[in-house]
């Protein structure tokens, strides 16, 4: 075909006019698919068969669409391991599991029934069909990212049982491909056995210590980008060798470089723009290529189609049922399961084109016998277009059903949380922006403010200059990450008083310090703190040294006083900490008395994390945690005026102890709001109703907190009615 008046040959090679294409289409669809209110998702698989050779012919299936497509297709799948929750996923493993289970041998069992009974197919050729249903995509699971459900459990059971439910569909498409060759025996058996185990030990174990030595050590954006899908790749190539599907190795990817890649980071942000601006797309387009609308002529081949989509369908939904069922879960996770699980396009397609490449023998007239035929691969292309379209609509439903429901239950009228970064020292301010973006909530989107103070006596020009550029530099490592940040450059009498100025302008509510690397915490510089700043208002503030990227902590320890829950901003810092569990996936290490760990240990078993509690009471030997503190640490203490419950006098040793002991140690000062001074003895009634009104306005973790206390009251007046 070829457009005479245009001088234009079809397909087009060009790869300028290709790729121009191609971005026209990325562009376009999701203005389109907003318009007509379907799935961006189908838009792309649809735009692929317009565009493709099955269509008007603009665009073939070449080396390049191909290249571009396994691209997105390995980097849908590492995602998917990147952004689970990991403690979501361990709570989850049996429920994941078990989904996994219902998801493989309910499709294998229907299967084999179409195959054989009612297709006619041989046993080894239908139960590869039957693997086909089996395995699923999760090519729906940008949908409940954009929408931010990811850690919604049926979110995390879906992704889970994707490692089970492909991995076993692989293993039969290897078992059918070496009795197809004549190769199994046990040393078939030991290698495919020994070579999984080995590649797979190597991808959780190695390659995080690989990547937080890099992360460490190479801070350039473009660098650990491309770190980042070497990784990806790598890991893909492995699970080759070990004779298994790709997507499982980019998969494992995912998992292992989980924890170091926080949900808040730019270099987050840059992995979830380019794949869902290039990679994704490229790979949905490039499916849509594969289906040739004209094979339904043929019909053997719409029966095929017909009765593989329904199976298929029926079968993920009996399994997303079954899950239901099992585990009481919502009539919308159900839905949002099926929506995950149904579509049909990577194993399914490794599958197919496996088996088509398998020559049995051939005709009399010398056609190839195939273990899997045209109608079969014309059938398959059809059912991975039908699967795609319902899962991408009952996600798209399901998902932001429960994405309001969670915003609904979320809200936060009072309280808005508000945060100044300081700024001095051009080189921790990417650090001092990463901590931000870990400790914050996830409703605060622009409550960020970038302060530089300068003398309102200095003449000097240039110190304007230089102190702009710093806020510059801000401004961008906060746009890394979606952040907006607004930047004030003030005049005023010194640092504190500038400080303290905006504080009350602007009802700041968490402040945000850092230290020089080399320089440490002077006790002039905590004494000028506590007398300046801390004395005259009442917020959240966090004194960090950022020896290393937080992105590469393992443990964060975290030091708590004796009566700290008698604190008013005791529920803030908490909530804090909370985050940093929640962005980071790293572990908590919680030691206080026994008092407070209980009450931590109640907020935990409501909102889990990774944690370990532990009981420590002698501050008066504060260096006995030293043994504790190991590299990769952040060590996170809890301070306190002085005349308040929290108070002890050992205190005023922790910025000596800090500076001889842990200066080659991630650590963060926290000194939590104290609205009022008592004495250590008189505590703060925790059932006074101005009190719980107070806490339960500050976010979830505070609502939990006044539940807490609520329970404990109606406890103590049950007992003094008995």
């Amino acid at each position: 075909m070829s457009f005479d008046f245009l001088d234009i040959d079809l397909p087009v090679i060009d790869p300028v006019v290709k790729f121009l294409i191609i971005l026209l289409v990325i562009l376009v669809i999701p203005i389109l698919s907003e318009r007509l209110r379907i799935p961006q998702l189908l838009g792309m698989i649809v735009a692929g068969i317009v565009i493709g050779p099955h269509g008007f012919n603009l665009l073939a299936r070449d080396s390049s669409i191909i290249l571009s497509g396994t691209a997105g297709l390995l980097y849908i799948m590492f995602q998917a391991g990147l952004e689970i929750d990991m403690n979501d996923f361990k709570r989850h493993a049996f429920k994941s599991t078990m989904l996994g289970l219902y998801g493989f041998f309910i499709p294998m069992i229907l299967g084999i029934i179409l195959g054989v009974i009612l297709l006619g197919f041989s046993l080894s050729t239908s139960t590869l069909l039957a693997s086909m249903f089996a395995s699923h995509t999760l090519i729906t699971y940008p949908i409940v990212s954009k929408l931010g459900i990811t850690k919604n459990t049926a979110v995390n059971i879906s992704v889970g049982s994707t490692l089970i439910t492909n991995t076993l569909a692989l293993f039969v498409l290897a078992i059918i491909v070496g009795m197809s060759n004549g190769e199994i025996n046990n040393f078939f058996w030991l290698q495919l056995l020994v070579s999984f185990i080995a590649f797979t030990l190597i991808i959780t174990f190695v390659f995080p210590r690989i990547a937080r030595w890099f992360f460490k050590r190479f801070s350039d954006s473009v660098s650990q980008y491309v770190f980042v899908l070497v990784i990806v790749f790598l890991g893909a190539v492995l699970l080759m060798a070990a004779g298994i599907e790709a997507i499982i190795g980019a998969f494992m990817s995912g998992l292992a470089l989980n924890r170091l890649i926080p949900r808040t980071s730019p270099l987050m942000n840059r992995i979830n723009f380019v794949g869902n601006a290039i990679f994704i797309p490229f790979f949905l387009i490039g499916v849509g290529m594969l289906i040739n609308y004209r094979s339904f002529s043929n019909l053997e081949t719409i029966m095929v189609a017909v009765s593989m989509s329904i199976v298929a369908t029926l079968a993920k939904y009996l399994a997303a049922l079954a899950t239901q069922k099992s585990f009481k879960l919502s009539r919308d996770d159900m839905h949002l399961i099926f929506g995950l699980t149904n579509s049909q396009a990577a194993a399914t397609l490794a599958a197919v084109l496996v088996g088509y490449n398998i020559v049995l023998g051939h005709t009399p007239d010398g056609d190839p016998i195939r273990l899997l035929n045209d109608s079969v691969l014309n059938g398959t292309i059809i059912m991975i277009l039908v699967t795609c379209t319902i899962a991408s609509f009952v996600t798209q439903k399901s998902a932001q059903k429960i994405s309001t429901t969670e915003q609904m239950d979320g809200v936060i009228e009072e309280n808005k949380e508000l945060i100044l970064i300081p700024l001095s020292n051009p080189e921790n301010i990417e650090e001092m922006v990463n901590l931000s973006t870990i400790i914050k909530s996830k409703r605060n989107l622009n409550g960020f403010f970038a302060l530089n103070i300068i003398n309102r006596d200095n003449t000097d020009t240039e110190l304007e200059k230089r102190a702009r550029q710093l806020l510059n530099k801000a401004r961008v490592a906060a746009s890394a990450t979606d952040m907006e940040l607004q930047t004030l450059l003030r005049y005023d009498l010194d640092v504190v008083h500038g400080i303290t100025n905006v504080i009350k302008e602007h009802n700041i509510t968490d402040l945000i310090l850092g230290l020089h690397v080399q320089k440490g915490m002077s006790d002039t510089f905590l004494g000028n703190l506590t007398e300046g700043i801390l004395s005259k208002n009442n917020f959240t503030t966090y004194i960090y040294n950022p020896f290393q990227p937080i992105s590469t902590i393992g443990r964060h320890i975290v030091v708590v006083p004796e009566n700290a829950e008698y604190e008013s901003g005791f529920s803030f810092w908490v909530s804090r900490i909370w985050n940093i569990a929640g962005n980071t996936g790293a572990k908590i290490l919680f030691y206080s008395d026994g008092r407070t760990l209980k009450l931590l240990r109640e907020i935990h078993s409501i909102h889990p994390i990774d944690a370990e509690f532990n009981v420590f009471n002698k501050w008066d030997d504060f260096l006995i945690l030293s043994r504790d503190v190991s590299p990769n640490n952040n060590l996170i203490i809890v301070m306190s005026r002085k005349g308040f419950n929290s108070y002890h006098p050992a205190m005023e040793k922790i910025t000596s102890y800090l500076n001889n002991y842990f200066q080659y140690s991630n650590f963060l000062i926290i000194y939590p709001r104290q609205e009022i001074l008592l004495s250590h003895e008189k505590k703060i009634n925790l059932t006074d109703s101005s009190m719980l009104e107070t806490i339960e306005k500050i976010d979830t973790i505070g609502k939990t907190l006044a539940n807490i206390f609520r329970r404990k009251e109606i406890w103590r007046i049950k007992r003094e009615q008995n």
